[in-house]
């Protein structure tokens, strides 16, 4: 039908069905975690490489934006890199005016623009992509999902990609909004084993963190720190 190729054409059940198939790229895609504590937030992924032969340097799923906030994403990984560039770019122009760095409130509310943009117009079609930011400003920590749709919302604990239904199934059960950052971590990791596939191990998932402990800039941990928190929580 016209409706389920026109991105601008709305369907007899009132939704833009390229939209619905963004949401189905994203939801095949390797699951991502994001974890609230109280002095900081965790984002996690499965970054599981389909040969060797790919050299693995080569490939990140999570991604900065500025010292103070970073992405992962689920879905088409092009699409995020779009996504990525736009928003460094975003909060240089912003830094550049103001001297500090973007407050994520922006962060957010920018990237879930262009998300939004492209939904509406003739000519392109839907980010294929699910993007879980966090950060540390003078609010404090803050977690934010952004989906195909532009739809933008901050969240305690949530989870994107393969098998998300699952994962926050098992986030609800083990969230605490007391937990700190170290549990956090270890609460992050066990959600990502519910769903791994193969032996996970400090090769195949990426871990990011900002808070406290970090002086509120965003950090990825090295493999090492990974398997350190790998046998603690496993």
């Amino acid at each position: 039908m016209s409706f389920e190729f026109s991105l601008t054409t709305f369907s007899p059940t009132g939704k833009l069905l390229q939209i619905e198939y963004a949401l189905k790229a994203v939801n095949k895609g390797k699951p991502a975690i994001g974890i609230r504590a109280t002095n900081g937030v965790v984002i996690a992924t499965d970054k599981k490489i389909p040969t060797d032969l790919i050299d693995d340097s080569s490939f990140q799923k999570i991604q900065n934006i500025t010292d103070q906030s970073g992405m992962v994403y689920a879905g088409m990984g092009p699409d995020f890199r779009v996504l990525v560039r736009k928003a460094r770019k975003n909060a240089q122009a912003y830094y550049r005016v103001y001297h500090e760095h973007q407050p994520m409130n922006q962060v957010v509310s920018d990237t879930a623009d262009l998300m939004q943009e492209c939904t509406q117009a003739g000519g392109v079609r839907p980010f294929g992509v699910s993007v879980l930011t966090c950060g540390y400003d003078d609010k404090g920590p803050q977690l934010y999902q952004i989906d195909p749709s532009g739809i933008c919302l901050e969240w305690k604990a949530t989870a994107i990609g393969k098998n998300f239904v699952n994962a926050k199934t098992f986030l609800e059960k083990r969230y605490n909004e007391e937990m700190e950052l170290e549990d956090a971590i270890h609460v992050a990791l066990l959600t990502l084993k519910e769903s791994f596939e193969g032996e996970m191990n400090e090769e195949n998932i990426e871990i990011g963190i900002i808070g406290d402990q970090t002086n509120r800039q965003f950090k990825q941990l090295t493999p090492s720190e990974i398997k350190d928190y790998l046998d603690e929580a496993l």
